[in-house]
This record gives C-alpha cells, structure tokens and sequence, in this order.
C-alpha cells in the first residue's frame, strides 16, 4: 500500500464526491464544497446525490472522508487536489465555462505551490496547456472522468480505463501522473485496469471524443427509431437484429427523445467547436441530428393528442413524467424532455409537471403536481421519455420510445 496522503477535492458533484469517497478508503481527504447544506450531509455520512455505492460507502465504511466550507485550509495541506467543479457550455462563446477551474487554481497556488493539481472538469482540447503557459505552472495534470449518473462511485470502483495526462518528457510530471494514477487503482476494486499515461492535449481530447461517439450511437439509433416510427416498422425488432452482429453490439440502442444530461450535450456541443477550421460532417451532424429528434418527437406527441400546428391546443394538458434523463438519476440538466416541453409549450398545449425531486409549485413556468395519482388524471396525454411501471394503469395514455424499459 502507497503512503497515505493529504487530498482536497473541489466540487461534490457526481465526479468530485464519487472521487472523494473512492481514495478516503486509503488516503486523508476534504471535499471542499460552497453548499453548507451538502458539506453537513456528506459530515453526516448521508450522499447529497442519487448514487446507491455512495450512499453505501459513506454509511457502511471506514473513510478518511471530511467535507468543509474551508477552501483554504483544505488546499493548503494537501499533496493532490482534484478540480471537479462544474463547466457549462457557454453557447454564446461556444466555449466551456472554465472560469470555476481557474479560480480554484488560484486559490490552490496562494496557499500550497507544492501541490499537484489534477483537473477532472471536462475542458475544452488544449486548455490545461494553455493554462500552464498562462500561470507557468508546471504541477498540473488532466485525468478525464467517465462516469454515468447514478453509478459515478461502481465506475471508479469498475473502471474500464485510467487515463493520466502530463508533459511527456518531463520526469516529475510522469511521477505525479503515475503516484496519481496509483491512487485510483488502489482504491479500485478491479484488478488489471488498463492505465494509460499522454499529453494533456490528447487526454481532453480522448473525453471530448468518447462522449461524442456514445452520442452519435444514441442519435444513429434514434433515427432509426424515426424512420421505423414514418414508415411503420418494428424498431425493436431492427434493433435488436443489427445489435447482435457483435462489431455494433446491444449498447446505448434504446431511443429515447435526444440525447441529455450532464455531458453529452455539452461535450459534442465543445468538439464540434473544436473543429474550426478542420474539415468535418459527422461531428457537426451529431449536434443537428439531436435537435432534428427532439423536433420529431415533439410532433408525434401532437399527432398522438390530436393536436395540429397552428390550432387551438389549449384544452390539451400534456403530462410530463419525469424530467430526468435516466430512471435512477435525480439530474435533469439539460435533458432531451425540456427542449420537447418547449416545443410543445409554443403550440400552446398546456403542460404539467410530475417530479419527485422538484419541491416547487412551478417548473420553468409549468405546473408541478405532486400526487401521482392526480397527476394521471389531469392528463390527456402522458409523455416519458423513460418508462415506470406505476404508469401501468394508465399505460393507454403514455407517450414513450423507451423500447427496451433500460437506460
């Protein structure tokens, strides 16, 4: 076993508290957060977050584990910290918004210059370089997360790849990659996981590339979906038929309305503005097919309503079950549903909200109902882009693609 460390991690999202959790078995570790209300939850070994290995692990085992409101102290001990604070894409710039990062990089470099700081926010291709040049800091690494919502803590646990980038070349970034990359096997439960170590460039780039190829498979099978669903095929029996020639596979093949959540939307949204200047079809086909789905989607559920463009849709009350993305999230950013909602919405179709996550009346200008029960039967029709058995009694009334009942 390695010698135990001090390590701060900023930001307890699904990467930073899934991390926090992971190397508190066998090193120090403060979860840094601005959020008084999650820093008392994760004090009190209770998960702010959907995610049953987190919960587990915080009330079931041994952690070195202290989450704090002080950013300073934390940084200022620590021999690794780990960024993994939020990088919304920022439409107007066409850029993530990586100010977070940097503030944290600052705050780390007035307290403790000797700390190697890892960034687990997905950046944009070339940013870490850019930022070692900006502050001539050369203890800066880019380690890129691929983790599902719900399941952040098992795919740490059960990682399919650890990737480390540094500066090739240079001896004391190598050794940080490696003692880095040492960390998360040792708090890993699988054995033999392949670990690679690369430029930071590269390392963004293997992020940016892989969550655009899992939304080019979502956005390949839900247009086969659409062209099923005009020309009055089967899709699950097409889908299953091409899924089992092993070079394609039965993954990521259940359609949905559009691809969502944390990040793919914003990732293929960032590779596709990486590629100015660079000849491309696919990557920018990616970001259009999505939106041409969500459009498709939100006309058959006005077909399926009896609704037509231009009408009077008004006495139409179209139920919304659930607006996250995957049955066992509690995350709705950015989700296909809402770009639906919209769209429905501007058609004058009255629509209303079921969210057990939600506290509020209102959503966005919808109205939330709470009582499932009442929800049902407000509703003429009820759209899921995620199917539930407790819409069984009125299953006649559910709108959905979700073929396969599986994320």
């Amino acid at each position: 076993m390695r010698k135990k460390l001090t390590i701060a991690v900023a930001g307890t999202g699904y990467v930073g508290l899934s991390l926090a959790v992971l190397l508190s078995q066998n090193n120090k570790v403060f979860a840094v957060d601005i959020v008084k209300s999650k820093v008392d939850l994760i004090n009190c070994r209770k998960s702010p977050l959907q995610d049953k290995e987190i919960e587990n692990y915080l009330s079931e085992k041994e952690l070195d584990l202290t989450a704090t409101l002080d950013a300073e102290n934390a940084y200022r001990r620590a021999d690794f910290v780990i960024v993994s604070t939020p990088t919304n894409y920022d439409s107007d710039k066409n850029f993530f918004d990586t100010s977070s990062v940097e503030e944290v990089i600052e705050k780390v470099r007035k307290v403790n210059e000797e700390a190697v700081i890892v960034i687990k926010s997905t950046v944009p291709v070339g940013y870490t370089q850019s930022l070692k040049e900006k502050y001539g800091f050369e203890n800066l690494l880019f380690s890129p997360e691929f983790l599902r919502e719900s399941k952040a803590l098992y795919d740490n646990l059960y990682p399919s790849r650890i990737i480390v980038g540094c500066e090739k070349g240079d001896e004391k970034s190598e050794e940080n990659a490696e003692a880095f990359a040492g960390l998360l096997k040792d708090g890993a439960i699988k054995k033999d996981v392949p670990v690679l170590f690369m430029n930071t460039t590269e390392a963004e780039a293997v992020k940016l590339f892989s969550n655009t190829y899992l939304a080019m498979r979502v956005a390949y099978f839900n247009e086969l979906d659409t062209y099923c669903e005009i020309k009055g095929l089967s899709s699950k029996d097409i889908i299953n038929g091409v899924g089992l020639d092993p070079r394609i596979g039965g993954f990521y093949n259940n359609p949905s309305f559009g691809y969502g959540g944390y990040c793919l939307p914003k990732d293929t949204k960032q590779l596709k503005a990486n590629y100015v200047g660079v000849p491309n079809d696919l990557i920018k086909a990616i970001v259009e097919s999505n939106h041409t789905r969500k459009k498709f989607i939100a006309k058959e559920i006005m077909k399926t309503a009896g609704c037509t463009d231009g009408g009077d849709n008004s006495d139409v009350r179209i139920g919304v079950y659930r607006l996250t993305m995957k049955s066992d999230s509690d995350n709705f950013r950015a989700s296909a549903i809402q770009s639906v909602m919209k769209m429905l919405s501007a058609n004058g179709l009255n629509l209303i909200v079921y969210e057990p996550t939600l506290n509020t009346d209102t959503f966005n200008g919808y109205e939330v109902e709470h009582d499932l029960n009442a929800f049902k039967s407000k509703c003429n029709v009820i759209i899921a882009n995620r199917y539930d058995a407790v819409l069984n009694d009125v299953k006649d009334k559910v709108y959905t693609r979700d073929l396969f009942k599986r994320d």
